[in-house]
């Protein structure tokens, strides 16, 4: 999974070692990284693998260089949590710094496209593969000043339904998540007035991250999820 060294991407880490899972932690921040390898080692049986790696400096080569590695580690993927994201600065768009658009454009969504691209026949070779897309409540409809954030999600959500509409007749399916506001350090920086212990905590979502990468959503593809509203399996359609 990427930003899996803080916030709902460690958390996430360590709840699907806690179920069995054997992760692999992509982040920037090794000595993070680190801690959530020690977090999941003292508590699972499980081996996670820490790849530290700056998303703004994967293109062609790197990937190329990344994935190797990771190839040369799993022959089989069960899954993929793409979670990490940059917020960029929130300002009119007549006012949005072209290099920061890039920026966040590009670890947001090519990043993304990169990874999956070059690990789908690794998902393939999984019997019951889930890829889900991290989104937001600004990728579903637009709000000022969201600027690169808000277009980045509305096209991750694009690659999701492109995506899941390629491999409809796979093992793989592939689905989108809004967390919505939750206890993170990205919000507090979108919301910096916003009281952090009025929102819902990681932990209070991982329900819906272990069903869309578990077996008990299997069949389920090309949906876009709500974590303040989902109810439980009986609540999707």
């Amino acid at each position: 999974m990427t930003g899996a060294s803080d916030g709902i991407g460690r958390v996430a880490a360590i709840t699907y070692a806690e179920h069995g899972a054997s992760v692999l932690l992509l982040g920037r921040d090794r000595k993070k990284l680190e801690s959530v390898n020690d977090a999941i080692t003292s508590t699972t049986d499980t081996s996670p693998l820490i790849i530290p790696f700056d998303l703004t400096k994967l293109h062609t080569q790197s990937e190329s260089e990344l994935t190797e590695s990771m190839q040369d580690a799993i022959e089989q993927l069960d899954g993929i949590l793409h979670n990490a994201s940059l917020l960029g600065p929130k300002v009119p768009v007549a006012h949005y710094p072209s290099n920061e658009w890039e920026t966040v454009m590009h670890v947001n969504v090519t990043a993304a496209f990169l990874l999956t691209k070059a690990l789908l026949p690794a998902l393939e070779q999984s019997s019951d593969a889930s890829v889900i897309f991290t989104s937001s409540g600004v990728g579903r409809r637009g709000r000022a000043y969201w600027g690169a954030y808000a277009v980045s999600k509305f096209a991750t959500e694009g690659m999701m339904e492109v995506l899941a509409d390629e491999v409809s007749d796979t093992n793989v399916r592939v689905n989108s998540l809004n967390p919505g506001g939750t206890r993170t350090s990205m919000r507090a920086a979108a919301y910096p007035a916003e009281d952090p212990m009025s929102l819902p905590t990681p932990q209070e979502h991982m329900p819906l991250y272990l069903y869309l990468m578990g077996p008990d959503s299997r069949g389920i593809n090309g949906q876009k999820f709500d974590a303040p509203t989902w109810q439980g399996p009986s609540s999707t359609h």
